[in-house]
């Protein structure tokens, strides 16, 4: 009885990762908003769900799911990171992941690597000059990267685990509002990282003087770029969460 069951639960992992990988992969095709400075890219619809690839699959799973979807992707939509163009979402589901599994600390550990990678990056503005009327004020570009590791560190951040597992809409719908928060704006450090480092000059063809004037257009689009992947990436999630909850399709601890 005990090897049926093991036999079972391995071929439902199977399956659903096999779909959930497919899924990734037409979603990457899908193309949305133009990527700046990068001719002829742009980001994918698949960005959205990300994080919900963690917090159903879990942190490795979820992951690998993400790697081989957007492999497959590339025969679809040509890589434009030199072929690393999965790190920014598997990111996202790795660190969502390990939010859900209780490894807490790693997803903190992780963020903060990050986020201290990209301010000391040589192509970063760690600050930005932004006019408002006659005013010019300076704002911190990575100012919600830095909200979003403070929810990540506060008590909310160690509910999240507690709360996507219970019945209670009201918190499985804000553990998967922080998990995308937290998620997405990580998959936005990487993706930044990639941004400024392989897309520069000597190995891309973004001139170096180019950054500044870039992350200036950037700094007003990105918080709303965010927001509206995680209102869409909690709506679909909770609602996901929920219907595998009723059926022999969620994966056991």
């Amino acid at each position: 009885m005990f090897n049926i069951t093991k036999t079972t639960q391995k071929t439902k992992i199977i399956a659903i990762v096999s779909i959930f990988t497919a899924l990734y992969a037409a979603l990457r095709i899908i193309p949305t908003v133009p990527m700046v400075g990068a001719s002829g890219a742009s980001f994918s619809l698949s960005d959205i769900v990300a994080p919900l690839y963690g917090l159903i699959l879990g942190p490795y799973i979820g992951g690998l799911s993400v790697i081989i979807g957007s492999l497959i992707a590339f025969f679809g939509k040509p890589p434009v990171f030199m072929g690393l163009d999965f790190l920014p979402a598997t990111v996202a589901a790795f660190s969502a992941g390990l939010i859900v599994k209780r490894k807490w600390i790693y997803a903190i550990g992780l963020n903060v690597v990050l986020l201290s990678a990209f301010l000391i990056h040589r192509n970063t503005s760690v600050f930005v000059d932004y006019s408002i009327g006659s005013t010019i004020l300076t704002f911190p570009f990575a100012w919600l990267h830095i909200i979003a590791l403070i929810v990540l560190i506060s008590p909310l951040g160690r509910k999240v685990a507690q709360w996507v597992k219970t019945n209670n809409t009201t918190k499985i719908t804000i553990a998967v509002a922080t998990l995308f928060f937290v998620g997405t704006m990580m998959q936005h450090l990487m993706g930044n990282l990639l941004y400024e480092t392989i897309m520069a000059q000597p190995l891309g063809h973004i001139p170096v003087t180019s950054y500044p004037a870039n992350w200036l257009f950037v700094f007003p689009l990105y918080p709303i770029e965010r927001s509206v992947l995680v209102i869409f990436g909690t709506i679909i999630g909770t609602s996901l969460l929920k219907v595998l909850k009723n059926t022999s399709l969620f994966p056991e601890e």
